[in-house]
């Protein structure tokens, strides 16, 4: 476990190493925040804090995450509420992490 950090970067989590999740807890174990001047640098931000996020034992949205942020009508502003839904359509072997 090792989260991010850097200008612009928070990570707000109550876990640690060594923590073990219930396995009926809420889904959202941390968050990760970005700001910048404008949008752009606060997506650049999040996007390179997400590469750099080191998080093993579990499965995470990380990698959709990094999907959403390089795709080029998330950069541009062009979305809708139906967004992430087409995203998932269109790439077929990215799924969400789903309890075991």
């Amino acid at each position: 476990y090792y989260p991010p950090g850097g200008i612009g970067i928070r990570f707000d989590s109550h876990a640690y190493i060594g923590y073990t999740i219930p396995p009926y807890s809420d889904s959202m174990i941390g968050k990760l925040i970005a700001v910048g001047e404008d949008r752009t640098q606060a997506i650049d931000r999040l996007s390179r804090a997400l590469h750099d996020f080191m998080l093993g034992g579990i499965k995470t949205t990380i990698p959709i995450g990094e999907m959403i942020l390089n795709d080029p009508d998330f950069r541009r502003g062009r979305y809708s509420t139906a967004f992430l839904e087409d995203m998932m359509r269109q790439n077929s072997n990215i799924s969400m992490p789903r309890a075991e």
